[in-house]
């Protein structure tokens, strides 16, 4: 019933209605209310005025009317000055709905004894919900006939309200009520029955009672019955069908309803009942539809809610990963610069301690020269003065090309490459989950361009013929070599994909996907690709030393130093069985050259194996050393000729390495625990060439052992 309460409410004064009456335009207005809004019109500007001259009153002329009413320029608002005895004094209240009413200048007296004034000359009234102007005739407001349906709703919904009865009287908040006067029919309030109901004069007969007896009188008194606004003797009692309102016996007769089709009153009452009803029905499901999508909207807003929390911790912890990625990487970049620094220091203290130690040796070979250019002994000082002078040549020739030089740059040679991942960041955003455009197809590996060469495997794909698509770029798979996981080897927009550094012997699956905003395509088929049984390779010229000499397709070698210098074959081996040999070109006055493999930054200008980073053999015409880190182990007797094969052996499926002397192998096992990233390599100076044979099997000395273990 509730719900109900705004209906029951006058516009005008935001109270429930007080002896409402029906407009032409079906709504309702407290009878004091439109007394209160009448606007008088001037006689010039009259329907009736123009009637008289013949002209129509059209709709238009009722608009001209609401012009006509008396308005507020600040607010708008109604104003009234019909119906008083003087101008309005006191400011205007507001009602609920904005209209604006000029309170009396005096308190009005009780409805029941204060007679209705007349209107004013040529009144018109506008109503406050439509705006649309209404003319009043001679009979005034008692021209609109009174709702007392309305009244009968208004009383049976007080009546069932659990709250003490209010004063009908006060302006503002409503007080308790204290007397009800059975012959006005208010409730009052005690200073409002002392200002209104004067216990003197006229109103001294009226009969107070209490608030509750009031109400039961009110609820037991009889209805008052419906009369005919023309007529009001007369009793409703037909309907006009034209009209559309109920009307008198004495109206069929001599009124304006004479020559209109009338009906029963009872029976349009039934019909009309029966139409409200049904109308009611469609109402009623559209009610229970919208209170249906009413619990669904509040179960969104506890649903966005609750979405809302979800997504937002998401969103840290993916924030969160990110930040603990760019940390992880942070820390890996630390470690590179740390080595970095660490191999820079190694080096130029490596280079100022051998550099320490030429000079010695060439500071004491000069105070030597000029001890002996000191002495008087023609013949003795012509003994030793060739070779002296040879010496001092050497050593001279010694200090020449790039012994003054350092081997490192202060500079560190890196620059992080941050600007994709700054842009990356930038343009870090959500994505609407809503599909544009399908994904991609699954691309299709062309088979008649995949291949391999030694550790490198060759993959070439494309899009589905009849794909159209867009695809943004492609992220090409390889497995470990083993049957492992597969794992990401490249992302791009390109269709053709080279991969370096795989093992030899060794049997990779790939495969291919491509993506674009929509997301990723399946896989497209699996391709197996088998690398090489044994390496094919040959020395590195990019890795050299600036001493070595490469001729015949960078497969031999020598140097132009009486120095050692070093150099690596162009291929590194990380797993597998693999045996390559040297053949002794030139060997010249018993030179020690060194065969092993080493690290990727080795040292090049020492013999191979004086640091940590190489595992080598040295040999001269009688026997042979293993050595590691400047560490000599192993003399086994047997040397190396012009014509002589070196071998070397490197096992890292037992992580082993072993030498051979003209197919027999030289000495134990030479190195054990290998792991790691290996690269073939030689030191050697202007006294000896070699040449570099690969791709050979495995010598049967190591195949016939291999066997028995």
């Amino acid at each position: 019933m509730e719900e109900m309460e705004e209906e029951l409410k006058c516009p005008v004064c935001g109270s429930f209605y007080r002896e409402p009456i029906i407009l032409p335009c079906s709504h309702n207005l407290c009878q004091a209310c439109a007394r209160n809004i009448l606007v008088q019109t001037p006689d010039s500007e009259s329907p009736q005025s123009r009637r008289a001259s013949g002209s129509a009153v059209s709709d238009y002329d009722y608009l001209d009317l609401d012009k006509m009413s008396l308005y507020s320029e600040a607010d708008s608002g109604y104003g009234s000055y019909g119906g008083f005895a003087s101008a309005p004094t006191t400011p205007c209240q507001k009602s609920p709905n904005g209209v604006r009413v000029f309170p009396p200048a005096a308190p009005p007296p009780p409805a029941a004894l204060a007679p209705p004034p007349p209107p004013p000359r040529n009144a018109c009234l506008t109503c406050p919900q439509c705006h649309r102007s209404l003319v009043l005739d001679e009979r005034g407001l008692r021209g609109f006939p009174r709702n007392r349906l309305l009244e009968g709703v208004i009383d049976r919904y007080q009546q069932g309200r659990a709250a003490a009865l209010r004063c009908q009287l006060c302006e503002k908040a409503p007080k308790e009520a204290a007397v009800m006067c059975e012959q006005c029919d208010v409730f009052y309030c005690e200073p409002c029955r002392l200002r209104c109901h004067p216990p003197r004069g006229p109103l001294a007969k009226h009969r107070l009672v209490p608030p509750a007896q009031g109400r039961v009188s009110r609820r037991l008194s009889p209805r008052k019955i419906s009369t005919c606004t023309d007529h009001e003797l007369e009793n409703h009692s037909m309907y006009c069908v034209q009209c559309k309102s109920p009307v008198c016996y004495q109206c069929l007769e001599e009124g304006k309803h004479s020559s209109h089709e009338v009906k029963a009153l009872g029976a349009m009452w039934k019909l009309h009942k029966s139409q409200l009803s049904q109308a009611l029905n469609g109402l009623s499901d559209r009610a229970k539809e919208a209170k249906e999508f009413l619990v669904q909207l509040r179960n969104m807003v506890q649903q966005i809610q609750e979405n809302s929390v979800e997504f937002e911790a998401c969103l840290v912890a993916q924030c969160d990963a990110l930040i603990d990625a760019l940390n992880r990487r942070k820390a890996q970049l630390l470690s590179r610069v740390n080595k970095e620094h660490e191999h820079k220091l190694k080096v130029v203290r490596d280079q100022i301690s051998h550099c320490t130690v030429k000079l010695r040796q060439t500071t004491g070979l000069m105070e030597y020269c000029l001890e002996v250019i000191k002495e008087n002994d023609p013949s003795g000082f012509l003994q030793i003065s060739d070779a002296l002078i040879r010496r001092v040549h050497l050593t001279e020739d010694q200090w020449g090309k790039g012994t003054l030089t350092p081997r490192m740059t202060t500079d560190f040679d890196l620059n992080l490459d941050n600007g994709p991942l700054l842009q990356s960041i930038h343009q870090l955003d959500f994505v609407q989950m809503k599909v544009s455009s399908p994904v991609p197809a699954p691309p299709i590996l062309q088979l008649e361009e995949c291949c391999t060469h030694n550790n490198s495997a060759t993959l070439s794909w494309k899009q589905p013929p009849l794909s159209t698509v867009q695809v943004e770029g492609y992220i090409l798979e390889l497995d470990d070599g083993n049957g492992g996981q597969f794992r990401e080897v490249y992302v791009g927009k390109e269709t053709m994909c080279t991969v370096d550094g795989l093992h030899f012997n060794s049997t990779y699956s790939a495969r291919v996907k491509a993506f674009n905003k929509t997301g990723v395509s399946p896989y497209s088929k699996t391709l197996v690709l088998q690398t090489s049984e044994v390496a094919w390779f040959s020395f590195d010229p990019a890795s050299a030393h600036a001493d070595i000499i490469f001729s015949n397709d960078n497969l031999t070698v020598t140097c132009n130093s009486y120095d050692d210098r070093v150099v690596l074959g162009k291929t590194g081996f990380s797993k597998g069985l693999h045996y390559w040999e040297l053949s002794i070109d030139r060997y010249d006055n018993h030179p020690d050259p060194a065969f092993g493999v080493a690290r990727i930054d080795v040292l090049k200008d020492a013999m191979l194996g004086k640091d940590d980073k190489a595992w080598a053999m040295y040999v001269d015409n009688n026997r042979s050393w293993f050595m590691h880190n400047n560490s000599h182990t192993n003399r086994t007797e047997g040397g190396i000729t012009k014509g002589a094969t070196v071998g070397v052996l490197l096992d890292l499926t037992r992580r082993t390495l072993t030498f051979s002397i003209n197919e027999d192998q030289q000495g134990p096992v030479a190195f054990e625990n290998l792991e790691g990233l290996f690269f073939p390599a030689v030191s050697l100076n202007r006294n000896v060439q070699v040449t570099l044979h690969t791709g050979l099997p495995v010598p049967e000395f190591y195949a016939s052992r291999s066997a028995m273990q």
